[in-house]
């Protein structure tokens, strides 16, 4: 209850959208009440064979005309008001999701599947759309239909209408009868089309690595037994969603054939004339089929909110911190002073602790060491990516959470191992982070980055549009095409995280060259494995188990050999 009372919230804007659909099915279904009560007039203007009063009759058929055309203008005024209360409502609902997507840290999504993710904001919300919102105006005008007709059976022979409503319980014991087998149901089956969509998402984007250790047989039975696992649910809720039908039709049936029967021994007694009967089985066909309906509407109502219930979710994970009253961080410098800071992923597993750096403006700081030592942790640290447990991180003496994250992230310039490139122009792409730069700076851009040549080689330059990640360049292409992206924005402080890992010997020593010249006077973070990469930088941090081992020039690490030393001749000693 609590989930469709939040999401009819989301009604609340587009309530005039709502009032026009209420009132214009509420006209539509009194006028197409009237439809029967004319229909049994114009049978009792037949009195006997060759007995018939054409002139009643005409002018009943007449107004009977006008009274269907306008039900009909109605209905549809109400369909037309209740497809756009519908995709205002989603768009609205999509558009939170998407907004909440961007406010969540960075853990959230690390936490949770990218596909499940993805099935929460498109499909999870489409079933909302179908299910409950478009599916509110039928419910409503199945109710206004079904009391409506109870008046008009009342006024016409209470007797009759007796017989009805005695019958009528039966409708609601199905209908509560399939509501209750099948929400359960569809709350599992929205939980497991998350995980398909999940696992399925997963494999797709990594493809290649699959194909490359042949695990298509492995991930095949994987998908098959969640495939297996969702079918079945699906067959369950599904069957007591199709019992609705046919168990509403035979209960229709029941009180048709009940209403014939009272009535035909009324007209037989002659307390009641044909034309009165047939507007009275007309009623009980109007009568029952909201009922129909209504149970038809009672599954996807019940996967609605399965699915809305998962969009909630979505919606009340933790966003990070509002900062917008804090001040903007203002670089003059570029000093950066790390302050005995702790950090752990995990409560119990401590990961970095009691660290302390100071790095003077526009000094090269290289971190490295072994995998999982720490590296990457203190650059999402540095960025706020993760919040530190205890410490502080200080950059020219304000203490980064203390000012906004736009402001601190916006300060560096990120060139990750991972490239990110979007649907669309190698030109867009490059400017994602200045999107006001003239074509003549994304250029330049691009020849700082030494990617001019290859874009010049696309079908369009510049104006060719590379697919979703990139996929119709090379990786060292999509390496460089991030460097370019950087170089465009031109930010005080660098971050560069292997950032030439998949580019070769010769164009790396270039964008080596390139990133000399980038980081002259910016205070310049350096993650590395290649320790070759790094030989030049002001001060080596040598990392293990979230510690600094070892600090120093590349020189004068190598003299104190240590930690450092022997990983530096893991590289290069069989070379030498």
């Amino acid at each position: 209850m609590q989930t469709l009372k939040r999401l009819l919230s989301y009604i609340r804007p587009f309530k005039k959208n709502l009032v026009a659909a209420v009132i214009s099915a509420f006209a539509g279904i009194v006028l197409s009440l009237l439809v029967p009560v004319f229909i049994g007039l114009a049978v009792d203007t037949m009195v006997t064979a060759g007995e018939v009063d054409f002139s009643r009759l005409y002018t009943i058929g007449g107004v009977l005309a006008g009274i269907v055309l306008l039900s009909a203008l109605f209905q549809w005024i109400m369909t037309y008001h209740s497809n756009k209360l519908s995709y205002y409502t989603v768009e609205k609902l999509r558009n939170d999701v998407f907004e909440k997507i961007g406010r969540v840290p960075l853990s959230y999504i690390d936490r949770n599947a990218h596909g499940d993710i993805l099935s929460t904001a498109v499909t999870d919300i489409d079933i909302v759309g179908t299910g409950l919102l478009q599916g509110f105006t039928q419910v409503f005008s199945g109710v206004v239909t079904i009391l409506g007709t109870l008046v008009f059976m009342f006024v016409l022979n209470p007797w009759i209408a007796l017989v009805v409503v005695v019958l009528t319980p039966l409708s609601f014991f199905v209908s509560s009868f399939i509501a209750r087998h099948t929400h359960d149901k569809y709350r599992e089956q929205a939980k497991l089309r998350g995980k398909l969509t999940g696992f399925a998402s997963e494999m797709i984007e990594n493809e290649t690595v699959v194909k490359s250790f042949a695990m298509e047989a492995v991930n095949a039975e994987k998908f098959q037994k969640m495939n297996t696992d969702m079918q079945k649910v699906g067959v369950i809720a599904h069957f007591y969603s199709a019992l609705s039908n046919p168990c509403t039709r035979f209960v229709n049936a029941t009180v048709y054939a009940g209403v014939a029967t009272v009535g035909a021994v009324l007209c037989v007694r002659g307390s009641l004339s044909v034309g009165e009967l047939t507007s009275f089985l007309a009623y009980c066909s109007q009568y029952t089929k909201p009922f129909n309906e209504i149970s038809g509407v009672v599954a996807e109502f019940q996967n609605a909110l399965s699915g809305a219930a998962r969009v909630f979710r979505l919606l009340d994970a933790k966003d990070e911190p509002d900062d917008s009253a804090l001040p903007a961080l203002q670089v003059e410098n570029g000093a950066v002073d790390f302050q005995n800071i702790s950090f752990s992923y995990v409560s119990d597993k401590p990961l970095i602790r009691d660290f302390s750096l100071s790095v003077k403006p526009g000094q090269t700081v290289a971190i490295v060491g072994p995998t999982g030592c720490g590296k990457t942790t203190l650059i999402n640290l540095l960025m706020r990516f993760y919040d530190i447990n205890s410490g502080s991180i200080q950059i020219d003496g304000q203490n980064t959470q203390e000012v906004t994250r736009d402001s601190l992230r916006g300060a560096f310039g990120m060139v990750l191992q991972d490239t990110w490139l979007f649907r669309g122009t190698v030109r867009e792409n490059i400017a994602y982070g200045a999107p006001n730069a003239s074509d003549e700076e994304i250029i330049e851009a691009a020849k700082a980055a030494h990617a001019h040549s290859f874009i010049q080689r696309l079908p369009q330059g510049y104006d060719t549009v590379l697919s979703e990640n990139g996929d119709n360049i090379s990786e060292g292409q999509r390496q460089l095409l991030a460097i370019a992206r950087v170089m465009l924005k031109k930010p005080p402080m660098l971050i560069l995280d292997e950032a030439t890992s998949n580019i070769d010997t010769r164009t790396e020593i270039r964008i080596q060259k390139a990133f000399q010249k980038l980081m002259e006077g910016r205070t310049s973070f350096i993650v590395a494995h290649r320790l070759s990469t790094i030989q030049n930088a002001d001060v080596i941090l040598v990392m293990r188990d979230g510690q600094i081992v070892e600090q120093g020039t590349h020189q004068a690490l190598l003299a104190q050999r240590g930690f450092y030393f022997d990983l530096y001749n893991s590289q290069f000693a069989k070379a030498e």
